[in-house]
């Protein structure tokens, strides 16, 4: 019989080529065998660079101000541009995929902030009677400065640069 004849019990021989340099079938197969089980295994334990959020974010797919707004993704300081017409006087606009909130606490002066919530990172649902709003855990923040009036935050939001152009206002 030859190593290479795979009715004879394998299990027992180490895995050595045969007189023509050729491994056998079975070796070839249990190989395949393991590399199948243990790439996915080992792709699930990689860790990726996303942090992860234990806070739920119940705003999630709420509806915003989500037209008009544009962004950079250069990072070349050129920011992100709404139109102003989107920012209500004595109120604001949550823009969720910038994670940005624009308030105008009084007619033509705008103000920016993060939208990320500084109790736990959800990002804000809305600005509703004078207060930014995080639906997570009842944190309401000022449309002035993004300083904390209720709820679990401790810390603003941190506030952005804003400049107006005419109808556009350019936050970065």
């Amino acid at each position: 019989m030859s190593m290479n004849d795979d009715t004879t019990d394998n299990s027992e021989r180490p895995a050595v080529p045969d007189a023509e340099g050729s491994v056998s079938r079975r070796v070839v197969m249990r190989g395949v065998a393991i590399g199948g089980l243990s790439l996915p295994l080992l792709a699930a334990c990689g860790g990726g660079d996303e942090p992860s959020s234990s806070a739920p974010d119940p705003a999630e797919g709420s509806a915003g101000a989500e037209g008009g707004s544009s962004s950079s993704g250069g990072g070349g300081g050129v920011g992100t541009t709404v139109p102003a017409s989107d920012v209500p006087v004595d109120g604001g606009a949550v823009f969720r995929d910038e994670k940005l909130v624009v308030t105008q606490p009084s007619k033509g002066e705008f103000k920016a902030f993060s939208a990320v919530c500084t109790h736990q990172g959800c990002v804000v649902a809305e600005v509703t009677d004078g207060q930014i709003v995080c639906n997570c855990h009842g944190s309401h923040f000022s449309i002035e400065d993004g300083a904390p009036v209720s709820g679990p935050a401790k810390a603003p939001l941190a506030a952005k640069k804003v400049q107006v152009n005419g109808t556009r206002i350019t936050i970065t």
